[in-house]
């Protein structure tokens, strides 16, 4: 005989049963609240917010570390995992660097190391107060640069993403991702004036999967820059300047250096840089490679140097150009770039001697240039690019010149 099946009831008995299965809390640390941090600028956040991260670091279900509204003096923070389950982050307040720089022993301010599933979020701002060292940096005489704090460091940090967070006025790089995996920066920004010296928006090196997306980077040098061993990043939706543009590399400075692959740059906007989107490689350089590079759908404003591949790359004219780049380039191509540029040479593919350029394209090229001299021209050394579509300028229509820097 046929059973009927009451539907309401046994929805209601299955939504009885399903309710009174205990759930996973997760776990929030408010360091205000329970730890009691002061938003009065003169108490140190350092050891409230280590204890915070402790606690969320140990909890087995999913943590958030709450820094409420309010202006936060903050020393020094080393974030360490591996951690039990995930943890966010939720900044809401200012949080600010000490100005002097002989606070630091270290070039480190903020640092998040070996953290798997990190969040941070909350609208909130990482000022490290960098102008009053902007006009010591002088990196062509002493390392004084290299000595002094970024604002966030990312080390080994795996299924990341940073979200509506702004990172303000750094001493040095503002954000540095070493060795992390599957990492995300969206809604994103950076702050600091053109006169910022090594100020480096986002600087990546040895990572795979990180994504720069619907970002606004304003600073004293590359709005994103790759270095060696950077592969499958995605940077779209970026508004770049003032800054030195987007680059990949410079490459090839040290021994061991690892491949950069697959970089894909795409609907950018770029206004009143000093380049526009770059690959940029030392002479006399240690031997590495390059390939799969592509930019695409990027509109330039007032731009300096729009395309450019330069394999001299000699800042302060401390290197060899007798001796060319070992650095291999292939597979690049420049697609849809258009607006104006702030110098005549707008193209500017300058290959190593030695390792010739391979598989470079360009295609539906249309930049202006209104300033002395003439309209736009375009150099090719060592490359015999593919072209198709508008070329405005005449692809590899001027002869090469050789610059130091």
């Amino acid at each position: 005989m046929a059973v009927l099946l009451n539907i309401p009831v046994l929805s209601m008995l299955l939504l009885l049963f399903t309710t009174s299965i205990p759930k996973a809390q997760s776990t929030v640390v408010d360091v205000v609240a329970k730890y009691g941090a002061k938003a009065d600028e003169k108490t140190d956040l350092s050891t409230p917010l280590l204890n915070a991260w402790k606690e969320a670091c140990a909890s087995t279900t999913p943590s958030k570390i709450v820094i409420p509204k309010g202006t936060y003096r903050l020393s020094r923070a080393s974030l360490d995992g591996p951690c039990k389950s995930a943890i966010e982050l939720q900044v809401s307040g200012i949080i600010k660097a000490p100005a002097d720089p002989s606070a630091f022993k270290d070039p480190n301010w903020v640092v998040f190391n070996h953290v798997d599933h990190l969040t941070i979020s909350g609208g909130g701002v990482f000022d490290g107060q960098g102008a009053a060292v902007w006009g010591k940096n002088n990196c062509a005489k002493n390392k004084y640069c290299a000595a002094l704090p970024i604002n966030l460091r990312f080390n080994y940090v795996s299924n990341a993403i940073v979200q509506g967070i702004t990172t303000k006025d750094s001493k040095q790089f503002h954000v540095n991702v070493l060795g992390c995996r599957n990492f995300t920066f969206q809604h994103f920004t950076v702050s600091a004036p053109e006169n910022s010296i090594n100020t480096d928006g986002i600087h990546i090196g040895r990572s795979n999967g990180v994504k720069v997306l619907d970002t606004n980077i304003k600073t004293g040098d590359d709005c994103v820059s790759l270095g060696d061993g950077s592969k499958n990043v995605i940077v779209e939706r970026v508004t770049c300047g003032p800054g030195h543009g987007i680059s990949v590399g410079s490459l090839g400075k040290f021994n061991d250096e690892e491949p950069v692959s697959g970089i894909f740059v795409r609907n950018c906007t770029l206004s009143n840089t000093m380049n526009g989107v770059r690959v940029k490689t030392w002479p006399d350089s240690h031997p590495g490679s390059a390939t799969d590079m592509h930019f695409e759908d990027i509109i330039l404003n007032n731009v300096g140097n729009p395309i450019l591949i330069d394999q001299e790359y000699c800042p302060w004219n401390l290197c060899n150009l007798k001796v060319p780049s070992r650095i291999k380039l292939s597979n690049i191509s420049f697609k849809k770039i258009r607006g104006t540029s702030s110098t005549q040479q707008a193209v500017r593919l300058v290959c190593s001697r030695g390792l010739p350029c391979d598989r470079v394209e360009l295609a539906d090229i249309d930049i202006t240039y209104k300033g002395p001299g003439g309209p736009a021209t375009s150099e090719c050394t060592n490359v015999k690019p593919r072209t198709s579509g508008k070329q405005n300028p005449p692809a590899c229509s001027s002869p090469a010149k050789r610059t130091g820097a």
